[in-house]
């Protein structure tokens, strides 16, 4: 039987998933094979299984921080917001419908016996099963059939660290207040806390730490600094959105979209010193923008009346005109269409004109795709003809299919060696394409920014020296976490409570 460990939070994006991402990773480097889990997800930025299953992208970042392949066992539910009020409901890899909140609070233990069939086939294949909570324990409005915090705590019989965020202010309120709305046998469960994203001398908390245990009884394991990794990451919180002002050699400008998923596919490109990617909400921010990106959303529909209504429509349309390069990637390639179909009420029943960017319409259907996808650019033409013949790896998630008029395609699939199919299209300097992580390999993402460069008539080679081997710069992100983490927590303490010891 394998051991078990819960990371839960005192709220949302205190860090949860990179602590269970650097623990997947120290129990690797220390022998054990260990897997992630987490019941219930809620986040648009997902992830496709090599079966084609749908999960939460924190799960298959923390899969490969543990050099593991993603599994839909390790998030056998994921919520995919499409309003305020509600949200896809993704259960084994597969979307089961749109609930609204009310009606998934009603609905959620009937989840259970998968929650625990998932769990337990882990169980019989890994050493260590590190599981993530989400929000915080102490919501005592979702306490009630809890099936991904304490709920799953007792469930599992799993012990469980606590981690507050510092950085926001409050720290120790916020453990304390947890603590004191949790039950007796759920206080009991809570073996310890992490103090996490400190900046300054540590040696100022001790006051603060002495405090905490005497009130709480309970173990502080370690204060965590604020460490800078560049980890995939799928919250709406994350920092990659803040405003950047800042220009570079190359200046991307992204799209950012209320409802925007998938935005990994663009880390690749941030990482590399001289390019600096922007996220955009207004249009004066589109200034220096040499490509423009719309991005991935999980409502391709409201978000494309949003950017109508803020203007950025019009100013990306003027753009295009004078000859700046826009690409579409999923639901931004759907916007940059002539029309959008939405028979079944995917989104929004009827249908909605496009920017008219690319001679493309697409129909949603009941259906969704969900594919690993692996393929090369066709020769192309346009100012990204520096694309042509290079390979990619990527993935596609859509309810759209996007018909093409003509034949101007930019890529076709391959399995097996052969060609099985076409996708995407170039209109003069407007491009599109459904696959995600299309730039992610190093000889295209060197393509792309000599393509930008020659464009802007600037000498590219020093930028192409920085491009980096994509795959082992993300293991070098893990292993720097782990350390600062390993270094930072009492480990003989940890493992003590993994060992039920303490």
């Amino acid at each position: 039987m394998s051991k078990v460990i819960m990371i839960q939070g005192t709220m949302s994006n205190v860090g949860k998933s990179l602590i269970v991402a650097a623990l997947c990773r120290i129990l690797k480097q220390d022998g054990y094979s260990v897997a992630p889990f987490k019941s219930q997800n809620m986040a648009l930025n997902s992830f496709i299984t090599k079966e084609g299953l749908e999960i939460g992208r924190a799960q298959a970042m923390q899969c490969e921080a543990a050099g593991i392949e993603p599994s839909v066992l390790m998030n056998p539910i994921l919520l995919k917001p499409t309003n305020e009020i509600g949200s896809q409901v993704i259960l084994n890899g597969k979307a089961i419908g749109n609930y609204s909140a009310k009606e998934y609070f009603e609905k959620k233990k009937s989840f259970l016996p998968e929650i625990q069939k998932a769990y337990e086939t882990l169980q019989k294949q890994y050493d260590v099963i590190v599981i993530e909570g989400a929000g915080s324990p102490a919501e005592i409005n979702l306490k009630q059939n809890d099936i991904v915090n304490m709920g799953i705590a007792e469930l599992f019989n799993a012990p469980v660290l606590l981690v507050g965020d510092i950085d926001r202010g409050g720290v120790f309120a916020q453990i304390v207040g947890t603590i004191m709305l949790l039950e007796q046998k759920e206080q009991n469960k809570v073996k310890g806390f992490i103090i996490n994203k400190f900046r300054g001398d540590v040696t100022l908390l001790q006051s603060g730490i002495a405090f905490l245990e005497q009130k709480c009884c309970k173990k502080v394991l370690g204060v965590v600094p604020y460490v800078t990794v560049d980890i995939e990451e799928e919250d709406s919180l994350t920092e990659r959105f803040s405003n950047k002002t800042e220009k570079a050699i190359i200046n991307i400008a992204v799209i950012h979209l209320p409802h925007i998923s998938n935005f990994t596919d663009f880390n690749r490109l941030e990482a590399i010193q001289g390019v600096s990617v922007h996220y955009i909400k207004r249009v004066e921010q589109l200034e220096y923008a040499d490509m423009i990106v719309l991005p991935g959303t999980k409502n391709t529909i409201e978000d494309l009346l949003y950017i109508r209504q803020q203007g950025l429509e019009s100013a990306i349309i003027k753009l295009a005109e004078k000859g700046v390069i826009v690409f579409g990637i999923c639901g931004g390639y759907q916007m940059m269409g002539e029309v959008i179909v939405d028979e079944y009420g995917a989104e929004n029943k009827g249908s909605i004109k496009a920017m008219g960017l690319l001679p493309i319409y697409t129909v949603f259907q009941k259906h969704k795709t969900m594919t690993r996808v692996e393929g090369k650019f066709l020769n192309i033409s346009g100012d990204l003809k520096a694309l042509s013949g290079k390979r990619f790896y990527g993935y596609e998630i859509h309810m759209g299919e996007t018909k093409i008029k003509g034949d101007n395609y930019i890529c076709e699939m391959i399995q097996n060696n052969k060609n099985i199919r076409k996708d995407g299209i170039v209109n003069q300097n407007c491009y599109g394409s459904y696959v995600h992580g299309i730039f992610d390999e190093e000889e295209t993402a060197k393509a792309l920014l000599k393509a930008l460069c020659d464009k802007k008539g600037i000498e590219s080679e020093k930028l192409l020296e920085n491009t980096v081997n994509w795959q082992l710069y993300k293991q070098k992100q893990y292993d720097i976490l782990a350390e600062t983490v390993r270094n930072s927590l009492d480990m003989k303490a940890f493992y003590n409570i993994l060992n039920g010891e303490e």
